[in-house]
């Protein structure tokens, strides 16, 4: 498994852990960061779109599917965006920022690894432009 993919990995177990937290336990997930406790049953709904979510992730990196982990910069990077923009129009509480920077920071441990990746297939002389 290329050291991309070990990140993509790391990253799908991660959301698979905290969708499957949303849907056991989604309250004890809102305390820890100060958000009032689910009564409606969305919260859960998320959650399991977000194990799914996460399987994807798991089984892109099996895979190698190189493509989907440059998707995911961007999409986990604009996660970070659209967290900061909800806070700033005073839609959620900061601690939602936390989760964007979770997203964020492992976008950018993917997006050096697939960095490092190409140059060293460029020194060794391996065609990556179809990649």
């Amino acid at each position: 498994m290329s050291r991309a993919a070990r990140s993509i990995l790391v990253f799908g177990v991660y959301i698979v852990i905290l969708g499957l937290l949303l849907v056991a336990l989604p309250n004890v997930v809102l305390g820890q960061f100060g958000f009032p406790d689910a009564r409606e049953p969305w919260i859960r709904v998320l959650g399991v779109v977000v194990v799914v979510l996460g399987l994807y992730y798991v089984q892109a990196a099996r895979q190698e599917v190189v493509a989907f982990f440059r998707w995911t910069i961007w999409g986990r990077t604009g996660i970070l965006a659209g967290f900061v923009m909800l806070v700033l129009a005073g839609l959620a509480k900061p601690a939602l920022i936390l989760f964007g920077a979770v997203d964020a920071a492992g976008a950018a441990w993917t997006a050096l690894e697939l960095r490092s990746s190409r140059a060293a297939n460029e020194r060794s002389g391996v065609n990556t432009s179809s990649r």
